[in-house]
This record gives structure tokens, C-alpha cells and sequence, in this order.
């Protein structure tokens, strides 16, 4: 405990350095998510020194960690117990701590049916750009009044302060899983359908659709994950199957332990589609209503390739950073915004990384701006934390 208190200290005279001389700093766990955002600038200060499980209550469903615990650690402590951070946070490498996961705000596959990482978040200890360490929530939900400050943490990328514990709420491993692969279900198909049955009681937990190009002949493939009590699952499995089979489409149950590992990679982006077309591409994330129709995103003439999550409110596609203003109209346009997510390998082989030049965020709104910098003002008065990252 006086380790983990000497800690603190380090890390608190370092943060009161940094805003007496104008010295910027970079949090940073494990560096797995260095690759997103608009720049790195600032002495690292790596939280991992700072780690371990402070307390877990299996009965409770709730689990406080200190920032820098490995996030593959806090996992396997949940698995024996049969829990889960429900969102499933992507790693983007084995280095990823629950500071990281917090800080970046990421979710996986099941985020438009389950939340997202801010709806998990229960309370937080952040040290602010004064030396201050405040604590903000707590460990259940009925504990805040007024503005839930530990949720502003979830995605702020340590623009706010430093992180240096929090408490996450868990929930049990559905008892019911399946998956359905659709194959021959168009993007249009797949839209329709999937916002019909979220107006349904079906177990709806994930979903993606993909022009499958490794498949010969390429097709149209739609994939759904329900999670439930059994009998609801098997339930929406019949019910889903009978109207995937009236279009025309065939649907086959995969085994759960295949499409576990299919899943993984699609929140890791380790699949297929996730591999660069060519030198040039970047991997463009849209983020738009569920309810969007099918969005036409050309460049030089050509449809780019997409990748639909979400249950249609998350969508990737590969284009050049030049395509950028395309990109951000056509996603503007449908009542979202678009965000350079991989800058292309071309871009990477370049000092400074040139398509960034083109924006990784869509700009906020001039209200939207002016309370982000406010916020930035009241954590951090000397502009200290991760300039330009966001």
C-alpha cells in the first residue's frame, strides 16, 4: 500500500511540475490505442505502476481497479466468476490497462444493444491539472446528483486529468448465446431487418454485415449474436430464420467457440476487411443513427467497401485521406460524423503522419467547442494534458 501511495505522489508532483513550467504530458498505459487521434504531444507518464484490484464484489456486480491494471487481468478475474464487461472493450494489443479503456471510451460488437463503456462507469479517482486528487460517483447507480463527472472521463483520452481509479459496473455471462450467419442478405436487407427486430423482444446483442470478397463467389453475409435465457434465444432463432428464408437468403447456426473467435476479431479488428486495400486507404469509422439508409461513399467513381456494426450505427470503409470531405458530408449528412480512425501505410512511411493533416475528428460545432474548452479549462487551467489529441 505505501508503494502504490508513493505512487500517487510520483505522480501528482510530476502533473504540478508539468503546470508550473508549461511542460505538457502524455498519459499513457500500455500504448495500445497511440495510433488514434489527432496528435501525441507531451513526457509520457505511464499509469501501470499504479495497478491492481482494489475490490470486487461478484454478488454486487461491481469491481473497482486502480488505472493501471492490465485490462486482460481484470477480464480473467471477471471469467471466473461467469462475468463480463458486457461492452467488450477492444485491447488493440496485450499491453491494454483499464485507465486506456476508460480514457479512450471504445466499445465492441455488443455496444448498440448492451452501452457503451460511459454507461458502465460508476465512479472515478482523476488527479486534475492542479494536483488535486477528487473522487467523482461512487460504486452503485444511484449515486450521483447533478453532473456525473466520471462518465465525462469515458472517452476524454486524458485530455480531463489523470485517471487513477474507477469503478466499473459487471454483469453475468448470458446463460443463451447464437450466432446466425445470413448469407445472401444485401446491406438494404440487412438494415431493414435489423431495425425491425430491434422494435421486437428478441435477445438482440450484436450484429455485422460485409460483402464477404474471400468467399468464391463473393456474397453478401449478415451476421447476429443473440445472448439471453435460453429459451428466448432458441425462441428468436426460429422466428429470425423464417424471415431471413423468405428473401431468399440461407442462415446457418455457427458453432459458439468459431464465432466467439469471429466476434473478437471484429472488435479487435482482426478480420479480413480490416486489412488495407492498398498503401493509400485509411480506415474511416462512421458513427451515424441505427436507422440510416445504406450510405454511398465513392471515390474516383467507385463504392467503397463497408463493414456495418452496430445494428447499422457503425459503419467502416476504406478511403484516402483526400476523400476526406466526401467521407464527412456523406456521414454529416445521414445525421453523423466520421472519424480518420488508422491513418494509410503510405501516410504512416511519412514524417508527421500527412492524412492526418486532413482531420481525425469531424470539427465540433461552435457550441460544442465552446463547452469542451471549458471543460479543458476548469481540469486543467495550464493546458497540460495530451494537447492536441483530441
Amino acid at each position: 500500500m505505501a508503494a502504490m501511495q508513493d505512487t500517487l505522489q510520483h505522480f501528482t508532483d510530476r502533473i504540478l511540475h508539468a503546470a508550473q513550467t508549461a511542460q505538457p504530458l502524455r498519459l499513457r498505459g500500455g500504448g495500445t490505442k497511440d495510433f488514434l487521434g489527432q496528435s501525441l504531444q507531451g513526457e509520457v507518464l505511464d499509469t501501470r505502476a499504479y495497478s491492481g484490484i482494489l475490490s470486487y464484489e461478484p454478488s454486487e456486480l461491481v469491481i473497482t481497479v486502480r488505472a493501471g491494471t492490465s485490462l486482460a487481468e481484470v477480464e480473467a478475474a471477471l471469467a471466473q466468476h461467469g462475468q463480463c464487461f458486457a461492452f467488450e472493450p477492444p485491447h488493440f494489443g496485450a499491453d491494454a490497462t483499464i485507465g486506456g479503456m476508460v480514457a479512450a471510451g471504445l466499445s465492441g460488437p455488443a455496444r448498440a444493444s448492451v452501452g457503451s463503456v460511459r454507461d458502465f462507469v460508476l465512479g472515478a479517482r482523476v488527479i486534475n491539472g492542479k494536483g488535486e486528487h477528487l473522487t467523482f460517483g461512487g460504486q452503485v447507480m444511484k449515486n450521483v446528483a447533478g453532473y456525473d463527472v466520471s462518465r465525462l472521463l469515458a472517452g476524454s483520452w486524458g485530455q480531463l486529468g489523470l485517471i487513477t481509479e474507477v469503478s466499473l459496473k459487471v454483469l453475468p455471462v448470458a446463460p443463451g448465446e447464437a450466432t446466425l450467419m445470413c448469407a445472401g442478405v444485401s446491406q438494404a436487407q440487412a438494415l431493414t431487418l435489423i431495425n425491425r427486430w430491434g422494435g421486437q423482444p428478441l435477445p438482440l446483442n450484436a450484429s455485422a454485415w460485409v460483402h464477404d470478397t474471400s468467399a468464391s463467389p463473393a456474397q453478401d453475409v449478415f451476421f447476429v449474436r443473440l445472448r439471453g435465457a435460453v429459451a428466448a434465444v432458441d425462441a428468436a432463432i426460429h422466428h429470425m430464420t423464417a424471415e431471413v428464408q423468405a428473401l431468399g437468403a440461407h442462415v446457418t447456426r455457427l458453432d459458439n467457440a468459431q464465432a466467439a473467435a469471429d466476434w473478437k476479431a471484429s472488435g479487435e479488428q482482426t478480420l479480413d476487411f480490416f486489412n488495407a486495400p492498398n498503401e493509400q486507404d485509411g480506415l474511416w469509422r462512421l458513427s451515424v443513427p441505427q436507422t440510416a439508409p445504406v450510405l454511398d461513399v465513392r471515390v474516383q467513381g467507385s463504392p467503397c467497401a463497408q463493414y456495418i456494426e452496430w445494428h447499422g450505427a457503425q459503419r467502416w470503409l476504406w478511403a484516402p485521406a483526400s476523400a476526406a470531405q466526401h467521407v464527412r458530408d456523406v456521414a454529416v449528412r445521414a445525421g453523423g460524423h466520421a472519424t480518420l480512425f488508422r491513418t494509410s501505410a503510405a501516410s504512416r512511411q511519412t514524417l508527421g503522419d500527412v492524412d492526418k493533416r486532413v482531420g481525425v475528428y469531424t470539427p465540433l460545432n461552435a457550441v460544442q467547442q465552446r463547452i469542451q474548452n471549458e471543460l479543458k479549462k476548469q481540469f486543467d487551467p495550464a493546458g497540460i494534458f495530451s494537447p492536441g489529441r483530441a
